[in-house]
């Protein structure tokens, strides 16, 4: 008696909890209800399931309890209730099952005249790239990829060099028109997932995943990816800003093509015999710095701009001081930049875990990025931060 009151208990709270509920979908941004009508569906369906299997439960344990002078009938099989089992059950799986796949079926296919984007995920960062005067993006292959072309784009195609490539969490898309989106992985398995728009996609390494979608509002827009990809997941954090055409397109022909980059990246750097800048050092170590953050993934843990992530910022390291795990301290330099670097998980810094894994890096690179790091503003005179 106990657990049938109990059971049906369960439900009537069940179902209280869902109407009252403060969590909601988030308000739709895109052309995708059909997505929002499909989730109804399923939960209506699987709604009723639970409320009448688990009433059904409660009666069955109330009506058939154990009472004084009954016993219990043996009826191995009931061929009647079976056929009404499975002819219900059928049914629920094809209502749940078909709206999906003919949603699906036009999710995967985009009207003609969508606009491009390719979203490339790493671990933990975001890149961008859109199609230039040609109409048609560049081909790629990670054979390309370098400190100079994270996006592994082919140097070679024509259709590459005025391709727009945006190295960065932020995007901007025009408002009401439709956007084909062309997914791709460096490393491991992630899924770009923008809330508001309904829209998400596995992007699995070795191959080419997209969808669609039209956004219908203007605004910033969380991008979140939706695959425990590592330590630094929560991390890999973006926006979309949508905007009005002509302000897209502004933004647009603001954003460098990569010819514009190669053409960047091919400035003479000049790197000491050593390895080691003293100081900032020129301008072309502080730009392949900056490129080689971005190739090699440093930019998912440390920021720019003074937040904190995974690790540390960036912003006012140089000329810091850093407080190690052991009660040891040193002064960020070249020196400390270069070692840990190279060897990330010989001293742990207090306050982050030894989570930075060791890179195979030049003494080159090890400059340049040691000029980026000087380039973004001395810390010293600073509160110590820790960081690794």
């Amino acid at each position: 008696m106990a657990i049938a009151i109990v059971l049906v208990i369960m439900v009537a709270a069940s179902v209280l909890f869902h109407f009252l509920s403060p969590w909601w979908l988030t308000p739709l941004a895109s052309n995708w209800k059909q997505m929002d009508d499909t989730l109804i569906i399923t939960l209506v369906i699987t709604g009723l399931f639970f409320v009448g299997i688990n009433v059904l439960l409660g009666y069955i344990v109330w009506r058939f309890r154990h009472r004084e002078g009954h016993r219990a009938a043996y009826e191995p099989e009931n061929r009647r209730l079976e056929h009404w089992l499975i002819g219900l059950s059928a049914v629920g799986i094809m209502a749940l099952l078909a709206p999906g796949l003919i949603v699906y079926a036009d999710y995967v296919r985009p009207p003609r005249e969508a606009m491009e984007m390719e979203v490339v995920g790493q671990q933990w960062q975001w890149a961008f790239r859109f199609p230039g005067r040609g109409g048609a993006l560049g081909t790629s292959d990670p054979r390309f990829t370098s400190a100079t072309n994270p996006m592994g784009l082919n140097p070679d195609d024509p259709n590459s060099q005025d391709d727009v490539v945006v190295l960065g969490p932020e995007v901007h898309l025009p408002l009401n028109r439709p956007v084909k989106v062309l997914l791709r992985s460096k490393d491991v398995l992630h899924d770009f997932y923008v809330p508001p728009f309904r829209a998400r996609m596995n992007m699995v390494p070795g191959m080419v995943t997209s969808f669609w979608f039209t956004p219908t509002k203007v605004g910033k827009f969380d991008i979140l990816c939706a695959q425990l990809c590592g330590v630094g997941h929560y991390n890999m954090r973006g926006q979309v800003v949508v905007e009005e055409p002509a302000a897209f397109e502004a933004w647009l022909a603001k954003q460098q093509t990569f010819a514009m980059t190669q053409a960047k990246a091919a400035q003479p750097a000049a790197l000491p015999g050593t390895g080691v800048v003293a100081g900032a050092g020129a301008s072309g170590n502080v730009e392949q710095g900056r490129a080689l953050a971005q190739s090699k993934g440093c930019v998912a843990c440390h920021s720019v701009d003074g937040t904190q992530g995974v690790g540390p910022s960036w912003k006012g390291l140089y000329g810091s001081t850093q407080t190690f795990a052991d009660g040891s301290s040193a002064t960020v330099d070249d020196a400390f930049l270069k070692k840990e670097i190279e060897d990330p998980q010989a001293r742990v810094v207090k306050g982050f875990g030894p989570v930075m894994p060791k890179l195979p890096v030049t003494d080159a690179e090890v400059a340049a990025l040691s000029a980026y790091i000087h380039s973004l503003g001395s810390g010293a005179g600073a509160a110590p931060q820790a960081g690794k």
